[in-house]
């Protein structure tokens, strides 16, 4: 089950690393990141009221994201940072104190533990979960620009196939703002399997208001940045997902695949 094969802390760790760094010395000029990586809770947390198969869904992680951050970071020969904790917790990918950060709502399933947080317990999770996760990011961007190497930003997520009653016919989207011509390129590489319905911007547009990689250090850097969107349903195997680490791997362009071009 991918559920199990997306597991990124080993069972007996109740506090994890908040990021999980994987072939930083890559050669390939592109940064893999997964913020929705993992869908765990230490138990004092008590799932947060939830029931445990609520923890196997798209509230709690993106599933599929992080086997493709993986193997895509083998195929290419680059860095990868992947979250060490659920995002019902805290969400990597929402600008601290926004109603998305610390969800009371996710779809249609309201956290009994998120509600009538007070600042001290959202202060920890910032410190614990948040902030080590894209302060180690923003080194290792650091670092590269110091070091004179290209850098392009690929962030992995993954989409339900319904959202609140409501069908999405896409099997991927490509999110950017300011990084249109690294997008596109993605896009025309996916474009080449005719079979493939994908798009710009979709499901989802790149907002400063509910988005961080991308916009921070991605647009704020000068870094071409873009968010990357599977649907879930294309992700349920693994012979699925080794299927869109292969398309990903191709249509990412040559010159940026490292030891792999």
């Amino acid at each position: 089950m991918v559920a199990q094969l997306g597991k990124s802390i080993q069972p007996e760790r109740d506090w994890p690393a908040a990021v999980q760094i994987l072939n930083e010395g890559g050669g390939s000029d592109i940064v893999l990141l997964c913020e929705h990586a993992s869908n765990h809770m230490p138990a004092e947390y008590r799932q947060l009221g939830l029931d445990a198969s609520d923890l196997q869904r798209h509230i709690a992680w993106d599933i599929g994201a992080a086997e493709v951050t993986r193997l895509l970071s083998a195929r290419l020969d680059a860095p990868a940072l992947l979250s060490g904790y659920s995002r019902l917790l805290i969400d990597l990918n929402r600008p601290l104190g926004t109603s998305g950060s610390i969800p009371v709502l996710s779809e249609d399933t309201e956290i009994p533990g998120n509600v009538g947080l007070d600042e001290v317990e959202r202060e920890r999770r910032a410190a614990i979960m948040f902030t080590p996760f894209h302060d180690r990011v923003a080194a290792h961007l650091d670092r590269r620009t110091k070091d004179g190497r290209p850098t392009l930003i690929a962030t992995i997520h993954s989409f339900t196939p319904v959202f609140l009653g409501v069908a999405r016919p896409w099997h991927a989207g490509v999110l950017y703002d300011r990084a249109g011509d690294f997008g596109e390129t993605i896009l025309a590489g996916l474009r080449r399997d005719g079979t493939l319905n994908v798009a710009a911007n979709v499901p989802y547009v790149i907002s400063r208001d509910a988005d961080y990689a991308v916009p921070i250090h991605g647009d704020d850097r000068g870094i071409p940045a873009v968010l990357i969107e599977i649907r879930q349903d294309l992700l349920a195997s693994r012979s699925g997902i080794e299927s869109w680490v292969d398309r990903l791997a191709a249509a990412l362009p040559a010159q940026q695949r490292g030891k792999a071009s």
